[in-house]
Parts: structure tokens; sequence; C-alpha cells
């Protein structure tokens, strides 16, 4: 893929937008949403250590991207990665039943409940082109909650890796974008607002055959 395209630019459009970069503060927990990118597990484990929060919840069981991929649940894999980077185990809760963001929310939610922890806020770790949806989520099946998000410092261009080529990472993010788009519709999410550069980035992206995660949706909500 050519750097300067037109693809390339869309795609950087969409991250720009769906990256949030607010500023940490401490939390309650801190909640990794588990995914194919062990770099959020490491990320999240570095933050528990600087004292960022006094508890992590590893989250995620096999969902989209990683049930033809691993056999290990998701959060199984982050809380080793976790434990390896020096993270004592009593500071850690795995939920490893959830397939989507909103599971990985509320069955955490039920995690701490269950164990009798209190928590009024909560330090939410993804991709970085997951930090808007993963808070929209949590927002709405979470309300009463205090939320933050955060993800590894790393940028668009940086991103990609042998594993997760730009090509990949572009299906990915216009999957995720169309959520953002459709769920709210569907109760999942809050709206969002949506300036027209990022929505002509995404239709752009969808022109070009970026359609490997999309919902099947009606014509004209895509």
């Amino acid at each position: 893929m050519d750097s300067n395209s037109a693809v390339v630019k869309s795609a950087e459009i969409l991250w720009n937008y769906l990256k949030l970069n607010q500023p940490l503060e401490k939390c309650d927990c801190i909640i990794a949403l588990g995914s194919h990118d062990l770099r959020v597990a490491e990320y999240a484990a570095q933050l528990t250590k600087e004292g960022w929060a006094p508890l992590l919840i590893c989250s995620g069981g096999l969902g989209r991207l990683t049930h033809d991929l691993w056999q290990e649940a998701e959060a199984l894999k982050f809380a080793r990665i976790s434990k390896q980077m020096g993270v004592a185990p009593e500071h850690i809760l795995i939920e490893d039943q959830s397939s989507n963001t909103s599971e990985n929310i509320l069955f955490s939610k039920s995690l701490l409940a269950e164990k009798g922890i209190p928590a009024r806020s909560a330090l939410l770790v993804h991709k970085p082109y997951m930090e808007r949806r993963s808070l929209a989520t949590a927002l709405k099946v979470w309300p009463e909650m205090k939320f933050r998000v955060s993800s590894p410092p790393i940028s668009f261009k940086d991103y990609p890796t042998k594993n997760i080529p730009l090509d990949f990472m572009v299906h990915i993010m216009v999957g995720d974008f169309q959520r953002i788009l459709v769920y709210p519709q569907q109760g999942f999410q809050v709206s969002q607002d949506i300036p027209e550069e990022v929505m002509q980035a995404y239709r752009l992206l969808v022109d070009k055959g970026y359609i490997k995660f999309l919902l099947p949706v009606r014509k004209g909500n895509i």
C-alpha cells in the first residue's frame, strides 16, 4: 500500500477520530479489554505497576478476531503477561467468558460484585482505535461508573506489525467505526458526534473494499 495513498490518509483520519487521548487519572480498577493485540496487556500491566489502580481486571474470552486464532481465552493470556511483568497475582482478576465489548464491561461489573469489591471508577485499556467505541459502550451499559480510557502510546504509522499488517488493521478499523454508527440504534452504545470528514473517510474505505468486518446492515446504514 502506497504510504501517500488516499486509503492511508482516510485510515489515519479514522484513527485520529477513534483515539480519544484522554489524560490518565487514578481509578479503583483497570479493565484490560481482551483482543488479539498483546501490547494492550503489556500496557495495562505497566499502568497497574505505576499505581494508576490497585486492581487489574483482565477481561475477554474468545472474540471475533481471536476465536479462530487462539485456543486460550484472551484474559488468560493477558493475566499471564501481567504476572510476567511483575503484577502480583492478588491484584489481578480474570473474566474469561466475554466475547464482545459490552460483555467485557458487564461481566467485569458482575465479577466485582461477586467478589464484594466496591468500585466507582475504572480505567479502560484497549487498542488505540478502540478507545472511542469502548468508552461509548461502557457509558451505556454501566452509566453509574466513572470511566477513563487509554491505550498503548503507539502512533498510527508505528502500529502495524508483521502479525497486524496495515491492510488488516484498516479492515478492523472500518468495522469498528461502523459499529459506532449502528450500535446506538440497537442500544449498545451512547451516540457520538461524527464530523463529515470522518464519514467521508469511512465511505472511501468501504468503497475501496475494506469491508471484511462490516456488520450485515441494510444499504445506506454503512
